[in-house]
């Protein structure tokens, strides 16, 4: 275990070897820790990747970043385009401690897949801030059931620690993500938080090629959409936007097994522009703007309107006020909510393009 000094920052070991220099940005935002409603040391790399490209950088009650860019139109003539990339990411918090054993017990915080969750290495951020290895494990009676699915309550944690010791280093309600180092696989990108890590580096990025905007941009990184949009919802009264651009991951279901009309997007197929979703129907003069400018800049693209009820922070911005002209600009990802997220760097860079020559005009 280690003890961490009083900046709270408690980022993983960072190599940048082998690496892309525009890559290196986006392994040390996938490999922070920041589950819902804990995400301070993501908060802080993002403050600090903003502070440069923006007029000014703030941080709001709810725990999201705001970066404004202002824009060189007329006063009164400019409009107020919010970005919304969400910095958390899902994860657990410790809910019970057998003093004897030293195993913990969990409650999600954001959507799980159980099976996913077997055998897998997590961080658990304890008391005074240690930082505590553990492992996934199912209950012996259930990892011999073959008869139905796990479910989360058939999970503990095992932290290699005797129970004395884990009853000092960690209390309830002490948050638990998962421990995966960022992979480079040909194209792809493997590695947890990519949802939405991704678009957080998206928006990054678009905002560090953008050149003459005419409109303002509020760039925010926004907290607890794992757990209802929270942070979208208070960002977006407190900057009463005229168009939200939400940028997040998406299906990409281009696996054997699945039937074509169900894959949603293609891993390599480009950036993809969202149509709807389970609760926003995107503007439909924003999409046309977004398809015409793909098509001009030869960006590839492509549409989706995914079968299942999920809902990004577009969701909440559209809702603020009077109503606010939205749409998702979508990062294709394989296998969602694992430890193992996907996506294609090619995707990435159509997404960054795409979003930094709609911003310049």
């Amino acid at each position: 275990m280690t003890r961490v000094d009083d900046t709270f920052l408690w980022t993983l070991p960072f190599n940048s070897s082998n690496l892309s220099s525009l890559m290196e940005l986006l392994k040390k935002l996938t490999e922070a820790f920041g589950p819902s409603g804990y995400e301070d040391e993501i908060r802080e790399i993002v403050k600090a990747e903003l502070t440069p490209l923006c007029d000014k950088v703030w941080e709001n009650r709810m725990g999201s970043v705001i970066g404004f860019k202002k824009g060189c139109g007329k006063e009164g003539e400019r409009k107020k385009i919010m970005l919304a990339a969400h910095i958390d990411e899902i994860g657990f918090v410790v809910n019970h401690i057998d003093k004897k054993t030293g195993f913990l017990k969990f409650v999600p915080v954001g959507g799980f897949n159980p099976i996913s969750l077997n055998c897998q290495r997590v961080m658990v951020l304890g008391r005074d801030r240690y930082r505590l290895i553990g492992t996934f494990n199912l209950t012996e009676s259930e990892s011999n059931n073959s008869s139905k699915p796990p479910a989360l309550s058939d999970y503990y944690i095992d932290l290699g620690l005797p129970g004395k010791e884990v009853a000092k280093k960690v209390e309830i309600g002490d948050p638990v993500v998962w421990l995966r180092d960022y992979t480079e696989m040909g194209d792809c990108i493997n590695v947890k938080a990519l949802d939405d890590r991704i678009g957080v580096y998206v928006m990054l990025e678009a905002i560090r090629k953008v050149t003459g905007n005419t409109h303002d941009i509020y760039a925010v990184g926004t907290s607890q959409e794992e757990v209802g949009v929270r942070g979208a919802i208070t960002s977006a009264f407190e900057i009463m936007p005229d168009i939200g651009i939400a940028i997040d991951v998406t299906f990409a279901n281009d696996v054997p097994g699945v039937e074509p009309h169900k894959e949603i997007t293609k891993l390599g197929g480009g950036v993809s522009i969202g149509l709807k979703d389970g609760g926003i129907i995107s503007d439909r003069e924003l999409v046309k703007e977004f398809r015409a400018l793909a098509e001009k800049k030869k960006i590839k693209y492509q549409l989706e309107t995914p079968v299942a009820d999920g809902a990004t922070d577009a969701a909440a911005i559209q809702k603020t006020g009077p109503g606010v002209r939205v749409i998702n600009i979508m990062i294709p990802t394989r296998y969602l909510h694992s430890v193992n997220e996907m996506v294609n760097k090619n995707d990435v860079h159509a997404a960054i393009e795409l979003l930094a020559a709609y911003l310049s005009r």
